[in-house]
């Protein structure tokens, strides 16, 4: 095992360390332990680490991946929802509280923690002066990225620069890291934490635990219990595929679950999106997704449609598809497009096949032509002319036609064609610790006093369903910032900036 510490301070069975007094870097040999712990490697950790350290707390972080791997899915994201109330920097116009959480709502279908949401919320709206502070750089989007511009400010370099960013100011504030050090157990006494264990066997104590190591949707055994068997005999987890780290394995979330803490969620809900099939198991990231599908038809290996493709903007809709192509036979679909829709959307890392007509295009992917053919009449002929524009809700739909298309309804007739195989791709799962506005981990409706969490493991108090895009990191932000302080707090630190922010927003 690798140990990335200090000389004086390799030996982990010794205990001996704490945080040198004066200048806040660095470790130094004495009787005690950390104050804080932080089980993770991601954004959510890495926020927590960062308050702690920064109230005055001694910290060790756990990473169960190697330094290279380091920062679960937080490597493949790309931005940050954000309110706010006028043009800041990269975000234009302006984008308030109430519209944040109607598209939140929206988007769960009420399944949300409305007082946690709007914590989120409010968090997000001045989350970046501090994210700066510690390395990260904004950007305006891209100009495939439709419709966030005013919604989302996007990372310089993704999420791999904000993690490097985040572990670069960690070590200058003297944050110790392990990393290849996953965490089998706890230490749990009437609600309040007291060790951790490690696979090893090492038992590592604090004075307070943040819990930041992910979901389980890494863990396909789980995901198979999970999902079950359908009614075609199909076990459908078999065919998903894990758009982010292969190392959320679930471990401590099944520990916490067994030993009595309160949970939150369907584990069936995940942050589930419609990618290439032709994508890696693990850490494919962002360039899988298939964006095209407001643009054309998805048919499933019938040759059928079976949701409205033009419902909502992309960003809002685009992690529910994931979802409905699990429900499809084999797992699979397809995104059919024309030569109209080539140049509206952010090409996928994939060519798709290309073919000169409809029928041809069929056999290419596999599909009885005849069927097909039948749906793609049926669309051609059921769609309404409008003012085209993928920049608003338009007019362009279909008429008498189920499932309907609701807008950007444009004839498939443009040769050449093009299809997009689709499989589900997981990125983190929905079931979690129940918490409150101060991150702390509950048991039979009492919050623990040390152990708190954050990130994947709590982010199903404000999205029961659904996704829209970004919101996960603004969870992941906000209470991985919480949890940090909350954590140092109850090792004996006050926080000399965050305290009165935080409990004004949990008042309100």
């Amino acid at each position: 095992m690798k140990f990335y510490f200090p000389q004086a301070i390799k030996n982990m069975s010794s205990k001996t360390w704490r945080c040198c007094a004066g200048n806040g870097r660095g470790w130094m040999a004495s009787s005690g332990e950390p104050d804080v712990l932080v089980i993770g490697g991601g954004n959510a950790a890495l926020c927590a680490a960062l308050m702690a350290r920064e109230a005055g707390a001694s910290v060790l972080m756990l990473e169960s991946a190697p330094r290279a791997w380091r920062g679960g899915n937080s490597m493949h994201v790309r931005n940050l929802r954000c309110m706010h109330d006028e043009p800041q920097d990269v975000l234009v116009e302006a984008y308030p509280e109430q519209e944040f959480w109607q598209d939140l709502l929206k988007v769960t279908g009420g399944l949300t923690s409305e007082s946690l949401a709007r914590l989120v919320i409010r968090h997000s709206s001045r989350c970046r002066p501090w994210m700066r502070r510690h390395g990260v750089h904004f950007q305006p989007p891209l100009s495939g990225a439709l419709h966030v511009a005013r919604t989302n400010a996007f990372f310089m370099g993704g999420g791999k620069a904000l993690v490097n960013a985040y572990y670069r100011s960690a070590q200058n504030l003297g944050v110790q890291v392990r990393y290849e050090t996953p965490v089998r157990s706890l230490e749990i006494v009437d609600g309040r934490f007291g060790a951790a264990i490690t696979e090893t066997g090492e038992r590592i104590t604090a004075k307070s635990c943040v819990l930041a190591c992910g979901g389980f949707e890494s863990n396909l055994g789980w995901q198979r219990e999970a999902w079950g068997q359908n009614e075609r005999g199909e076990w459908p987890a078999e065919n998903f595929l894990i758009r982010g780290t292969r190392y959320n394995q679930g471990v401590l979330l099944r520990f916490m679950i067994d030993a009595g803490a309160d949970t939150i969620g369907d584990p069936t809900q995940a942050h589930c999106v419609a990618i290439d099939a032709r994508a890696p198991l693990y850490d494919g990231g962002i360039c899988t997704r298939i964006d095209c599908v407001s643009l054309g038809v998805v048919v499933n290996r019938d040759g059928q449609r079976f949701y409205d493709e033009g419902e909502d903007f992309w960003p809002k809709r685009y992690a529910i598809w994931g979802r409905l192509v699990a429900q499809q036979p084999g797992q699979t679909a397809w995104s059919i497009i024309d030569r109209k829709a080539v140049g509206r959307f952010m090409p996928p890392v994939f060519e798709g096949t290309r073919a000169d007509t409809l029928e041809d295009l069929a056999q290419k992917i596999g599909l009885d032509p005849a069927p097909f053919m039948d749906t793609m009449h049926a669309y051609n002929a059921a769609c309404r002319g409008g003012t085209f524009d993928h920049t608003t809700l338009d007019d362009c739909r279909t008429d008498g036609l189920s499932p309907a298309k609701t807008h950007w309804a444009l004839p498939i007739n443009a040769p050449p064609f093009y299809a997009y195989p689709l499989r589900p791709g997981i990125t983190f799962t929905y079931l979690g610790m129940r918490t409150d506005h101060t991150a702390a981990v509950h048991f039979g409706g009492a919050p623990s006093a040390n152990l708190f969490a954050a990130g994947e493991m709590m982010a199903g108090n404000v999205l029961g369903k659904g996704y829209t895009a970004g919101v996960g990191m603004s969870i992941g932000t906000a209470f991985g910032r919480i949890a940090g302080v909350n954590a140092a707090q109850s090792a004996g630190f006050t926080h000399p900036e965050f305290k009165e922010e935080f409990a004004y927003a949990a008042a309100h």
